[in-house]
């Protein structure tokens, strides 16, 4: 038992960095998906022109996420503008393929708009992690 503790707690040591970004990482896509959904369903107008929501909660995704990534993943100090533009840019270009993907999905499958956002979460999830880990808070 104490041998598979010590494996644990090696383990965690040596993908310490990994672990939180998926904590992170899961945190605010869940808080993403969340102010997606809520807005989707805060009124008629939402829901019959549900990109806005979409836009909406990308602005706030992109605040939250940022304030995580930093502080608690990467832990960078200073280089606040740089990385914030680095990391949003990142964030924009996969809301640009999701804004495309999300009415793609609706209008070419019998999913609505929160199913198909769902299933696009696990694509630009990836995209995020490998994007922001090589780009957005490499050193300069």
């Amino acid at each position: 038992m104490k041998k598979k503790i010590a494996k644990a707690k090696n383990f965690a040591l040596r993908h310490e960095k990994k672990i939180r970004y998926l904590f992170v990482g899961a945190w605010n896509t869940l808080f993403g998906y969340f102010c997606f959904v809520f807005l989707y369903h805060s009124g008629d107008w939402m829901r019959r022109h549900y990109l806005f929501a979409l836009l909406i909660s990308q602005f706030l995704g992109i605040a939250n996420a940022y304030l995580g990534y930093k502080h608690f993943v990467f832990k960078t100090k200073g280089g606040y503008l740089r990385e914030y533009f680095r990391f949003s840019g990142v964030y924009w270009a996969i809301f640009v393929f999701n804004f495309f993907a999300l009415p793609f999905l609706v209008h070419k499958t019998s999913l609505g708009p929160v199913l198909a956002q769902t299933v696009l979460l696990p694509i630009t999830v990836i995209l995020s992690y490998v994007v922001h880990n090589r780009f957005s808070f490499k050193a300069a």
